[in-house]
Parts: structure tokens; C-alpha cells; sequence
């Protein structure tokens, strides 16, 4: 195609041209849509296939038109990339001129930032510490009780008794706010432990003294942070039906109940939870590690990055600290904290964009990749976490999208070429505690754990505010209605890619994959 191609702008990373497309491609491209077309069009008094192209034209001209401008534009913006030998950061803003006209030439802007030329980054002389930690008895004993407490079995209470602290009711219930009842406000053998806090306050402790057979009217008010708009603030009364009350027998952890676990004996269920905070302590000494890897990196990389992925990594930053400001003591407090803090995340951003083309160019230089057999095993395994019926429309998207395939590979991209400059590195290694693991962790001050923990953790500024972290509570059994206060179902932004920059760009863009639907897992009922 002849195009004829003008520079406009050439500054810094940013660069812009004036494509002129010739009337006469554009109209070859119409000729190819009529011809595509034929065969499908039918009209009275004509085969199939038979109408002239003069009559496809007027039944369908303004949609091939469209077509065939949409094509030639695509393929020209493509050949701009290709003769100007340029990698976007991000996907080109494409502008038709608005007087543009069909038959005539078409004058198109092309308006984008340009990956830098990245030096080819110097990993001779990286210096790293591994700190070896092994798992203490006294935190295998830890979560040995808490694996007995979570298989817990229960039984019917005595005839008569009423329910504890501790004990589990079951219940129907059906809630009112101002004497109508509510979207979600009922629900049937709905399982309770009292005392676990999993329901909004004050629910759990109007049910202590019931019985079985015994009804209940349970006023509460919904927190003002509830999920649900319409219910923040509200006073709900619900009618509640105790179905049965039921009660815990004494808990041990023995050889009886590894044994109910399908294992032989304690001591192997002992090794297994002992396997198990090794890898958890092996991961917290990886991202020691790594941070300190970047850090040499960073110290070692000078070199200016497009405005656009900065103003996108920076979006993505704000946005999850933002939606985790939600779930503070104060919210208010937290986020002009966040607003006041803006400047040093974008630092942050800066920071993570160019580390992100410096790993992406060390992978390229030593030829790291992911093979076709990992990602089938990555897209499987996301597949997974969708319910059945959507899974194939997920692996279609991923085929079809290349930004979501390069959302799928660039963590395990990223530890790929991690790996290898590891095997690079002088490693030293030192004995420590996991208290003094984490310590070293967090003397690292400030490090963003929300939208990307345990990839690039550039420093961060200090928390100022007073607002506090409210402790995490239990997850609500599932079920129809929402009882607890914490339970936020909204979707997390998705963690910054750190590789594959220009991909992450287009996946800003793209067209969104099947939604992930919600668990719809019914509420245990007791046994």
C-alpha cells in the first residue's frame, strides 16, 4: 500500500505523523468486501452469488466502506511501525481527519510514545544474601491447632440447652429495613458459630440463649462501609428461626485424626505442616532476595521511560491504595494520606516502568522466554478459577487477545529472568529467624504491598496518617444475604506487569475477559 508518510512530531519519546492513504487502496479494499460479500447476499430475482456488485454496493455501502477504511487504516498504521522501526509503550492514538470523505484520500494522525533504546543493563558483580530460616516447633504446634480447630465436628446439643459462645445454631431468617424486606435479606439452615464475628455486630450475640425451636426477632444496623449502598447505615430487623443448636466435642490432635485426614499417623501430618511453612519461609526469603536484586538494578539503570506507562503504573498504584484505604479505621483520613503521598508513588511508577524494561531487555539479551507448553499450563490454570460453563470462553479470550495472553505470561517471565540473574549473582547465606526476616522486610520502609506485593517494592514514603489497618475478620460462610460488615466482593485492579511493557500498554485497552463469576457455593449446613 502507498502510503505517503510526513513526521509531525519528533520529541523525546514522543512522536507523531501524518499518513496519507491513496483513495484508490481504499477502494480496492471495498472491491475485496464485495467480493467477500457475494456469495452470502441474497436479492429477488437473482442466484445466489449472482447480484451485481453494483446492487451489494447500495444495499451495503456504508458498512463495507467502513470496513475497508478500517482495514487500510490498520494495515498503515502497521506499516508506520515497521518502516519507522518503532515499539509503542502504549497502543497509538489513531485520529481520522473529519473531513474525510469516500473516494477521496484519507489523512490519518498517529500520535505515540516510543520504547527507549534500554543499555544493555551490566549484571556483572550483583551481590545478594540469602537468609536461611527454618521452620520452629512452636509454629508447626500453631498451625497443628489451628488445622484441629477448622475440623471441628459437631453434634445435636441435649434437648433443652442453649446455645454458647462456641456452640453453632442453624437458622432461617428473613431481614426488613423500615418493614420491607430486602434484596438478599433471606435465607434458609444458614450455619452460625457464635462468636466467630463473622456477621455484622451484634447479630451473633441475640442469638446466645436460644434454642432449638425458638424464633427471634434480631435488631441490627449495617456499618456504614457495607458491600451494599442501599443498606450503609441501615436498621435491619430480622425474624429469625432457630432450626438446631449443635455442639463441638473435644478437639485432639492424635493419630485418630491425622488418620480422619487420610494420613497415617501425627507424625506425618507434623512433616507435612513443617513442608508447608518451609515453602511460605522460602518465598519471604525470595522476595528478600529480589528486593535487594532490583534495588542493584535500579542503582544501575539511568535512562528516560514514556510518560504514558509511568501515568499508567501510576493510575494502577492510586487505585488499589485507594480501594485498600477502604478497609481503614479512619478512610477519610487514609486517602488524603494517599493524595498527600501522591508525588512519591509516582516515583514508584517511574521506577517500576524502568525496571520493567530493564528485565524485559535482560530476558530478551539472554534469550529467556516462556515456551508454548508453560503458557498452556498457565491458561489452564487461570481457566480453572471460572466455572465450568465459562472456562472455553476464557481460553478462547486468551487466544485471541494478545494483551491478556501477556498479562498470563509476564510474572513467570519475570521470574524466569529473576532466576537467572540469581544464578549471576554472589550469593552469600545467613542463618536468621523469621522474626528477623520479616523485621528486614519491613526495615525496608514503607514498601508497597497493595498492588504489587512481592514484585518491584520501590520505597515509599512514610504512613503519617493515624488511621490504622482494621484487622482482618473472618470471611461470611456464603450464603443469600451479607451479614458481615468486611465483606467486599469488588474486583482488585490488576497487579502492573513488569515485563513486556508495550503489552501491558494494549492491555489497558482491550476488551475485558469473561467476568469471574462469584462463588456459589451454598452454606454449609451442620451435620
Amino acid at each position: 500500500m502507498a502510503i505517503k508518510t510526513v513526521e509531525t512530531q519528533n520529541e523525546g519519546l514522543k512522536r507523531a505523523f501524518l499518513l496519507t492513504i491513496p483513495a484508490k487502496d481504499i477502494e480496492a479494499r471495498v472491491d475485496q468486501e464485495v467480493k467477500r460479500l457475494a456469495p452470502q447476499v441474497r436479492m429477488p430475482g437473482f442466484r445466489p452469488g449472482k447480484v451485481p456488485p453494483n446492487l451489494i454496493r447500495k444495499m451495503h455501502g456504508d458498512s463495507v466502506q467502513r470496513d475497508a477504511l478500517s482495514g487500510a487504516v490498520q494495515q498503515g498504521v502497521q506499516q508506520l511501525l515497521a518502516e519507522q522501526k518503532l515499539r509503542p509503550a502504549m497502543q497509538p492514538e489513531v485520529e481520522l481527519d473529519q473531513r474525510y470523505q469516500p473516494g477521496k484520500d484519507a489523512e490519518v494522525t498517529v500520535r505515540l510514545e516510543a520504547l527507549p533504546e534500554v543499555p544493555t543493563p551490566n549484571i556483572d558483580g550483583l551481590e545478594l544474601e540469602r537468609l536461611t530460616v527454618d521452620p520452629e516447633q512452636g509454629a508447626v504446634d500453631e498451625q497443628l491447632q489451628r488445622l484441629v480447630e477448622s475440623n471441628k465436628s459437631w453434634t445435636d446439643a441435649p434437648k433443652g440447652h442453649s446455645a454458647r459462645q462456641g456452640d453453632l445454631v442453624v437458622v432461617d431468617f428473613e431481614g426488613r429495613v423500615k418493614g420491607e424486606l430486602f434484596e438478599g435479606g433471606k435465607g434458609e439452615a444458614l450455619s452460625i458459630e457464635l462468636g466467630s464475628g463473622r456477621l455484622i455486630p451484634g447479630f451473633e450475640d441475640q442469638l446466645v440463649g436460644t434454642r432449638a425451636g425458638d424464633s427471634r426477632e434480631v435488631k441490627v444496623t449495617f456499618p456504614k462501609d457495607y458491600p451494599t449502598a442501599s443498606l450503609q447505615g441501615k436498621a435491619a430487623v430480622f425474624d429469625v428461626s432457630v432450626k438446631g443448636v449443635k455442639i463441638t466435642g473435644e478437639a485432639k490432635a492424635d493419630d485418630d485424626f491425622a488418620k480422619s485426614l487420610g494420613l497415617s499417623d501425627l507424625d506425618q501430618l507434623r512433616g507435612l505442616l513443617r513442608d508447608q511453612l518451609s515453602q511460605e519461609l522460602n518465598g519471604l526469603t525470595r522476595t528478600h532476595m529480589k528486593r535487594r536484586l532490583l534495588d542493584q538494578l535500579a542503582e544501575r539503570s539511568d535512562f528516560p521511560v514514556p510518560a504514558s506507562m509511568v501515568e499508567a503504573e501510576f493510575e494502577a498504584i492510586m487505585q488499589q491504595l485507594r480501594h485498600e484505604a477502604g478497609h481503614e479505621a479512619d478512610p477519610q483520613a487514609a486517602l488524603a494520606e494517599i493524595d498527600g503521598d501522591a508525588d512519591e508513588y509516582r516515583k514508584i511508577a517511574e521506577r517500576r516502568v524502568r525496571l520493567g524494561l530493564v528485565l524485559s531487555e535482560i530476558g530478551a539479551a539472554n534469550g529467556i522466554e516462556v515456551t508454548q507448553t508453560e503458557m498452556n499450563q498457565l491458561i489452564a490454570q487461570a481457566a480453572s478459577q471460572y466455572q465450568p460453563k465459562d472456562r472455553d470462553r476464557f481460553i478462547q479470550y486468551v487466544q485471541q487477545e494478545p494483551s491478556a495472553a501477556a498479562q498470563l505470561r509476564a510474572p513467570l517471565y519475570e521470574d524466569k529472568v529473576v532466576d537467572f540473574l540469581f544464578s549471576k549473582a554472589t550469593i552469600t547465606e545467613r542463618t536468621a529467624t523469621r522474626e528477623q526476616l520479616e523485621a528486614d522486610l519491613e526495615s525496608e520502609e514503607g514498601h508497597v504491598h497493595g498492588p504489587d506485593c512481592g514484585h518491584d517494592h520501590a520505597p515509599a514514603p512514610k504512613a503519617k496518617g493515624k488511621a490504622k489497618k482494621v484487622e482482618a475478620k473472618r470471611k461470611p460462610a456464603p450464603g443469600k444475604v451479607k451479614l458481615t460488615p468486611d465483606a467486599d466482593e469488588s474486583p482488585k485492579p490488576a497487579k502492573p506487569l513488569k515485563n513486556e511493557p508495550a503489552n501491558k500498554a494494549a492491555a489497558a485497552k482491550a476488551q475485558k475477559a469473561p467476568a469471574k463469576p462469584a462463588a456459589k457455593t451454598p452454606a454449609k449446613k451442620a451435620k
